[in-house]
C-alpha cells in the first residue's frame, strides 16, 4: 500500500528464485488466454472497486484480444524489471505499484515512464496494476505477511468499505504464543528478502508482544486503526521521522511498539501466492500460461552505512 537479520551491513541482493525457473508453469492441456480473459481474472481476484479512491489500477497498456502466454509478476514497473519481461518474451507483466500514480500529459519516449510504455508497446507486452485493490483483497499483500508471520484470528485493520467482511488495508491477529519484540524482529528479519535497509525497531527489545498489525507499503496512515485494535507491535514501511515519534508519544505502556521494513520487500512476499492464485482461475477457466516472479530486486537502496562498521 501506499498513501501519498541483523540490519547492520546487510546487502542487498536479488530476492526471487531461480528467473529461469517458472514459479506457475502450465500444467492443463488448454488453450492460451486473451489479455480479456486474464483481465476477467484478476477482477475476480482483486477487484478494482476494492482499490482506494486516489489509487491508479487497471490495465496501463495491451490490447484485450491479444494472446497472452508469458506472465511476468514483479513489485515496480522499473526500467530492469521492463527488461527482464521483454529478455523473457513476456506477453503481460504484472506489477504491484502503479506506472502512472499521478496524472501526465505526455507520454513522449524522453522520459522514464514514456519510454517504458514504448518498449512495452514494442514489445509486445501488456502492463496492469494490481495495487490497492491487491492489498485489501482476501490474500492480498498484508493476508500474506500476517500468514507469514504466522498470525491467528485475523481481520482487516481498516474494513473494505463496500466488500466482504474479510477484506480491507491492512491486517491484526495475534501470535500463537506471546514473544519478546527482540524475537519477533528477528522472525520478522528472517521472513523478509535481504535488502540494504533492513528492519528498524522502535520499543523495549524485551517486550512481550502477541497482538500484531501489519500493513505492506507504507502504513503510517493507519496508527488511529493500529490503537483502536490494541495492537503490541505494527509492521509496515516507509515510517516517517513525525509520525512515527508521535505514536511513540503517544504510546501506552510502549504500545504499540514498531517495525519498519522494506516496502519492496514488504510487498514482494505476495507475487508468488498471486501468481499461484492467478493461474489456477485461468486453469479452472480452461486456460493455460506460462507465469514467473521477477528476479529483479527494485528496492531503490544499495547499501547502508550504521554505527560502529566502516
Amino acid at each position: 500500500m501506499d498513501t501519498d537479520k541483523p540490519a547492520e551491513g546487510a546487502e542487498p541482493a536479488a530476492p526471487g528464485p531461480d528467473p529461469e525457473t517458472p514459479v506457475a508453469a502450465a500444467e492443463t492441456d488448454g488453450s492460451a488466454p486473451t489479455l480479456g480473459d486474464v483481465l476477467l481474472a484478476a477482477e475476480e481476484l482483486w477487484p478494482e472497486s476494492l482499490a482506494e479512491g486516489w489509487d491508479a489500477v487497471g490495465l496501463v497498456a495491451g490490447r484485450p484480444f491479444r494472446t497472452v502466454k508469458r506472465i511476468l509478476f514483479a513489485v515496480d514497473p522499473t526500467s530492469e524489471v521492463i527488461d527482464e519481461a521483454l529478455e523473457w518474451g513476456a506477453d503481460l507483466l504484472v506489477t504491484h505499484h502503479p506506472l502512472f500514480l499521478k496524472p501526465v500529459h505526455s507520454v513522449a519516449g524522453t522520459g522514464f515512464k514514456g519510454d517504458v510504455v514504448h518498449r512495452l508497446i514494442e514489445g509486445g507486452c501488456a502492463l496492469l496494476t494490481i495495487h490497492t485493490n491487491g492489498d485489501s483483497a482476501v490474500g492480498g499483500v498484508s493476508d500474506v505477511l500476517a500468514d507469514a508471520f504466522g498470525l491467528e484470528g485475523v481481520e482487516p485493520l481498516v474494513p473494505a468499505e463496500d466488500g466482504l467482511p474479510e477484506e480491507g488495508i491492512g491486517r491484526v491477529g495475534e501470535l500463537p504464543e506471546a514473544t519478546t519484540l527482540a524475537d519477533f524482529a528477528k522472525l520478522v528479519f528472517s521472513i523478509l528478502p535481504a535488502v540494504a535497509g533492513g528492519v528498524r525497531v522502535a520499543g523495549d527489545p524485551h517486550g512481550l508482544v502477541r497482538r500484531v498489525a501489519v500493513c505492506g507499503g507504507a502504513g503510517d496512515s493507519l496508527f488511529d486503526a493500529v490503537r483502536r485494535h490494541q495492537a503490541d507491535v505494527y509492521v509496515t514501511a516507509d515510517l516517517r521521522h513525525h509520525p512515527a515519534s508521535e505514536a511513540r508519544e503517544a504510546a501506552v505502556n510502549g504500545r504499540p511498539y514498531l517495525m519498519d521494513v522494506s516496502h519492496f520487500g514488504s510487498e514482494w512476499l505476495w507475487l508468488t501466492p498471486a501468481a499461484a492464485a492467478l493461474e489456477n482461475v485461468l486453469n479452472d477457466q480452461g486456460f493455460s500460461a506460462e507465469i514467473r516472479i521477477s528476479g529483479t530486486n527494485t528496492d531503490p537502496w544499495d547499501f547502508v552505512l550504521t554505527p560502529g562498521l566502516n
